[in-house]
């Protein structure tokens, strides 16, 4: 018996469980996995990049060991976020020009042009972000002050939505503009002075042929400034909405390079040579970069008045906006790739601009599955076109829109239009779905501030505080939706992220504070304290 007992404790000690050894191990946190039932966890365990366990703290703990066990002590989870519509490499330009966002006046704006020029003098001057809705003379400026200031220096400053721009008379004398200049799909804005120097939509083209193109070090450091900035936010997917072919490439390079980490669904710009490229070589889809979409322009934006509406604008008697790409454009576009692997995804700002696409996408679909077209903002929509949302025709919509067009939006449409605009519910409850994003960097990266426009139709200071047409607010589990499953659905990568589940891309996000339950007013200030890329922190 003495012989027997050692062998039996040699035996049962041969048979204790071993752990298996993984990459990563989170355990005590407050996850939120957004799964079907949008259940809840405590931890999970991550190997070679993916999620391979969900569970309870005990349950992971008992089955999985790393040397890199990270204790969240209760903190927030949730799945990477994905932006459904930005500019990622625009962002990243934009940190290298003329920062006019939040000016209160053309003044202030003046002021920045000429501190900018001093500090970091150029041969031709950028700059973006003004909004002349934003100052106490509602009015577009003019090129008189820029024409003194800069006499030999040509100036072209983009408005914040990048629909229209103010230049100066050497831009507009390099360019070849003057009264004669007649282009389709925008408007040269002329006053006492002849051409004012605002250019909307297409005009604009003649001033970026002009543009120095940055070189290759400039471009790299762009990517490089976007990441940083997306991630610090909690980004681990963006939607580029245009991109040409060369920055779609020198993204891939420097992902393939481990330069950049974030994913990209990148959708290309519509010009001949790019959709010829790419309807011929077909989708590109690696782990971090899906190109299969192509962006279109069907009409320009509402605070520049662009927006192509049925009928005319109500502070603008007469004016009923532009179609940027002609009707039978988009139609023969949306005919060549419905017979392509491509999906087509549309600005469309104004009520007759979605009316256009809404039902050239209904007629040329009408046979199809699974194509989930989508249409980008979808921001003021008749009462008779909303059938046409599902899930082959998804809304792409950016909540802070909403809550920074509020203040004017009703002077441009009238009451009886306001009623289609911003109308987020109602878009969810026919489609079914809505992808959020915030056209960054048309306004602010962060998506908490998503969330809170989305939950509160709010401005940062709490107005209106009743919220704006909150009968199209969304609940928060909505709005986390959006903003992970549903736009990973609407870029065809449900089985690969947007949810924290086994098998899925461990891209999550540890935060300071739980959105789901903080007070409305807090959400704005959340951080993403950690954001992890196939289970590696950035």
């Amino acid at each position: 018996m003495k012989k027997i007992l050692p062998l039996l404790l040699l035996f049962l000690s041969g048979c204790e469980y071993v752990k298996e050894k993984v990459d990563l191990v989170i355990v005590n946190a407050n996850i939120y996995t957004v799964d079907e039932g949008f259940s809840k966890a405590e931890a999970f365990a991550v190997h070679k990049g993916k999620f391979i366990a969900v569970g309870t703290t005990e349950e992971i703990r008992d089955q999985y060991t790393s040397d890199q066990l990270v204790d969240a002590d209760g903190r927030t989870i949730t799945p990477g976020l994905i932006d459904a519509h930005c500019h990622f490499y625009g962002l990243g330009l934009d940190q290298q020009v003329v920062d006019l966002t939040g000016t209160k006046s053309f003044e202030e704006v003046l002021e920045r042009v000429e501190q900018f020029q001093r500090e970091n003098p150029k041969d031709f001057i950028l700059g973006r972000g003004w909004d002349q809705n934003d100052w106490e003379k509602k009015e577009y400026p003019t090129r008189k002050e820029l024409d003194k200031l800069f006499p030999d220096t040509p100036v072209a400053l983009r408005r914040i939505d990048g629909h229209a721009m103010l230049v100066n008379k050497v831009a507009l004398d390099s360019a070849g503009i003057d009264r004669g200049t007649k282009i389709e799909g925008g408007e040269i804005v002329k006053g006492a002075m002849g051409i004012t120097g605002v250019l909307i939509d297409n005009p604009m083209q003649l001033i970026d042929s002009i543009t120095p193109a940055p070189d290759l070090e400039t471009r790299i450091e762009a990517l490089k400034d976007a990441e940083r900035i997306c991630l610090n936010h909690g980004l681990t997917t963006v939607n580029d909405a245009g991109l040409d072919r060369s920055t779609i490439e020198l993204i891939d390079s420097l992902q393939q390079a481990g330069e950049i980490s974030i994913r990209v669904y990148a959708m290309v710009s519509n010009t001949p040579e790019n959709v010829d490229h790419y309807i011929y070589q077909g989708p590109i889809k690696t782990d971090r970069l899906n190109v299969r979409s192509v962006k279109v322009y069907a009409d320009g934006a509402l605070g520049s008045r662009g927006a192509y509406l049925k009928k005319p604008y109500s502070d603008k008697w007469g004016h009923y906006g532009a179609m940027v790409t002609p009707i039978e454009d988009i139609e023969d576009l949306a005919r060549r790739l419905a017979i392509s692997e491509y999906q087509m995804n549309t600005h469309a700002i104004g009520d007759s601009a979605n009316a256009v696409v809404l039902r050239t996408y209904n007629k040329i679909l009408k046979d199809s599955s699974d194509r989930r077209w989508k249409v980008e903002h979808a921001q003021v929509i008749d009462s008779v076109d909303f059938k046409y949302f599902g899930k082959n025709i998804i809304p792409s919509v950016q909540p802070t829109h909403a809550t920074s067009d509020m203040y004017w939006a009703e002077e441009r449409l009238g009451e009886e239009r306001m009623t289609g605009a911003y109308a987020f519910k109602k878009l969810l409850d026919q489609a079914g779905l809505v992808a959020l994003g915030t056209d960054f960097p048309v306004e602010d990266v962060s998506p908490f501030l998503t969330f809170y426009a989305a939950v509160t139709r709010r401005d940062l200071d709490g107005n209106p505080k009743e919220g704006f047409q909150m009968k199209d607010a969304l609940t928060r589990e909505e709005a986390l939706k959006g903003m992970t499953i549903w736009a990973a659905y609407s870029n065809f990568e449900e089985d690969e992220k947007g949810s924290i589940e086994i098998g899925k891309f461990a891209d999550f996000v540890i935060y300071d504070k739980d959105m789901m339950k903080v007070p409305v007013q807090e959400i704005p200030t959340i951080m993403a304290e950690q954001t992890f890329v196939n289970g590696v922190t950035r």
